[in-house]
């Protein structure tokens, strides 16, 4: 936490210091423009110290709204101000180099760039959370029986409905728009909460309108075992996790932990496999590959596993799966032009990945962490068919 505080003042105040003294003070002498310049900067540097220092325990838990809009806020200040910054030393390099160029068109492109961060920021924030986008997908295989040839799958990911508080229309379209997809069955790959099963009340009686002929089926992601929360002991975790099992069944959900079901359809069938969460380090590692995987040897499968780093760390190597789905990677809720700085994690960080005949398709996800954010990684609702090759 001291090391997060640190990069936020660093991010905060060098862009601040940086204008204050190479153009605030060459523009005005004025000493209440100058000191009202540091305002915006030191209340949110003050409310931050307060949220993390003086809330007391499991502040991103008991604060997460507010913690959330403070993220958007430093944002809004810091990004446009730390681009402008570096054009304008881009620009005083150049001259330095050149000993010619003038100085003005690398501070108007700045200001030009700031803008449009700050507009994109803006709007990320504010619309770019809610803009669901239905992404129709084929997987093609020789192997899939002839019965599955056509079959829609929906699937969704991490919902983190602790992030959606006192927000229910957002689920409510969210559920809506996948029954209007007409899927054969509907998946969900991990991450129904951020930290507390309890987080899931709210929407328990939305989640519970989700319909497919073939069912609701579901996995569990890295925070839905409760792990980033400070508990009081062992006994309170496990009693969390055992609550989100049994909200899920209640819901009308088949959770797959480390176990599968066999789909019938028109007279032929598939596998459907279910781990629960398998994370590099450190994220928890609980798959049971072997075990979900024993009865299902010949048939067509398809694996959820919440982490995409799962398929080549294990799925490809001792396995013969067919197609997995993962979530995860969020394409860390952005991505311009197709780019995600996801990309520098996760080889797999959004859509789907061909090994011969094997896949692998990687939802970016509902919800959102902490930051209430999205700006081109929309919130995915992945309409999956199946054909036969």
């Amino acid at each position: 936490m001291h090391r997060i505080t640190l990069i936020l003042v660093l991010f905060l105040f060098l862009p601040d210091i940086y204008i204050y003294f190479v153009y605030l003070l060459r523009k005005t002498k004025k000493r209440l423009w100058l000191w009202s310049y540091w305002v915006p900067t030191l209340v949110l540097t003050a409310i931050y110290l307060y949220y993390i220092y003086l809330s007391g325990d499991n502040a991103m838990s008991h604060h997460a709204q507010g913690i959330g809009r403070l993220a958007v806020a430093v944002m809004l200040f810091a990004a446009p101000k730390t681009i402008f910054m570096l054009c304008s030393l881009l620009g005083m390099g150049v001259r330095l180099i050149t000993r010619r160029c003038p100085l003005r068109p690398f501070t108007l492109v700045g200001l030009a760039l700031a803008g449009i961060s700050f507009f994109n920021i803006l709007y990320g924030a504010t619309y770019g959370i809610t803009r669901f986008q239905v992404k129709e997908v084929t997987y093609e295989s020789e192997r899939l029986p002839e019965g599955f040839d056509g079959y829609r799958i929906v699937q969704l990911s991490d919902i983190h409905t602790g992030s959606w508080q006192e927000n229910r229309e957002a689920i409510e379209e969210l559920v809506d728009l996948s029954n209007r997809q007409k899927a054969d069955l509907i998946v969900f790959t991990g991450d129904l909460v951020n930290q507390q099963s309890h987080e899931l009340d709210e929407f328990r009686d939305i989640l519970a309108r989700l319909k497919a002929p073939d069912g609701v089926y579901s996995i569990l992601g890295n925070h839905d075992y409760g792990t980033y929360y400070r508990w009081k002991d062992s006994r309170q975790e496990a009693k969390n996790l055992q609550y989100l099992l049994e909200q899920q069944q209640n819901m009308g959900w088949h959770l797959l932990n480390n176990e599968h079901v066999i789909l019938h359809h028109r007279g032929d069938s598939i596998a459907l496999i279910g781990v629960e969460n398998d994370g590099e380090p450190p994220f928890s590692q609980h798959a049971d590959l072997a075990k979900a995987t024993q009865g299902t040897e010949g048939l067509f499968s398809i694996l959820l596993s919440h982490n995409p780093t799962h398929w080549r760390r294990q799925v490809l190597p001792e396995s013969d799966i067919d197609l997995m789905l993962s979530g995860h990677t969020h394409a860390m809720q952005m991505s311009l032009f197709g780019h995600s700085l996801a990309s520098l994690k996760y080889p797999e960080w959004s859509g789907m990945y061909h090994e011969d005949h094997r896949a692998l398709y990687v939802n970016i996800g509902i919800g959102y962490v902490g930051l209430p954010f999205r700006f081109g990684a929309w919130p995915e609702i992945t309409v999956l068919t199946l054909k036969k090759k």
